[in-house]
């Protein structure tokens, strides 16, 4: 399944398991960056979907080394001959990434900001002049949890290596301005997402 959930932004699904829709996110403006991997098993079904789209891409972006992120990372950037960036605190093994990023990174349009908790390598990436925001793992979809969709939860504690620090650490994203927040795990908030983001925040905060 592809979606175009903002202009020229592609979620594209990879595997449906266990419950879950496993994707990764094409960006067909300026350079075609695709972010994140999806499983080691599922390249050839990203491959196929970003042949669909009919862009490809020149930029491949880790958001955290999760294996349903970075698992097709190493196949993917050889396929496509890509410029690779990773999170200075993911560790790679199979491949040595073209350039490594940190907090306040720019990678073409986006911002990388450093949201530890589900990972500690964990990032988000942030387009204001498109206003969206790639958010990982950062958050959940808030139907994950059978609330309905359109707003933010924290992943699940057994997913997360210090669920206090993803909670704390969001607040890194309030100073930044988007409308449509890009998920892995749950819907897309394709509406006021970062004053949705912001109001959970505050709320989460509060005693």
């Amino acid at each position: 399944m592809i979606t175009e959930v903002a202009d020229g932004a592609y979620d594209l699904t990879v595997a449906e398991r266990n419950g879950g829709r496993y994707r990764v996110f094409l960006f067909d403006r300026e350079t075609p960056t695709l972010v994140d991997a999806g499983f080691e098993d599922t390249t050839g079904t990203v491959a196929e979907r970003v042949e669909e789209v009919g862009t490809e891409p020149e930029r491949l972006v880790l958001t955290h080394g999760d294996a349903d992120h970075m698992g097709g990372f190493a196949s993917l950037a050889e396929r496509y001959d890509a410029e690779t960036w990773v999170p200075q605190q993911t560790r790679c093994e199979e491949f040595r990434p073209d350039e490594r990023y940190g907090d306040g990174s720019e990678i073409g349009p986006f911002t990388a900001v450093h949201v530890p908790g589900h990972t500690s390598d964990h990032h988000a990436l942030v387009d204001e002049s498109r206003s969206l925001a790639v958010l990982g793992d950062a958050v959940f979809g808030s139907d994950v949890r059978g609330i309905t969709e359109g707003y933010f939860v924290l992943p699940p504690a057994v997913f997360t290596e210090d669920l206090a620090s993803a909670e704390e650490n969001l607040e890194r994203l309030a100073a930044y301005d988007f409308d449509v927040g890009l998920l892995f795990h749950g819907s897309n908030v394709t509406e006021d997402a970062g004053e949705k983001l912001s109001s959970f925040v505050d709320f989460a905060g509060k005693p």
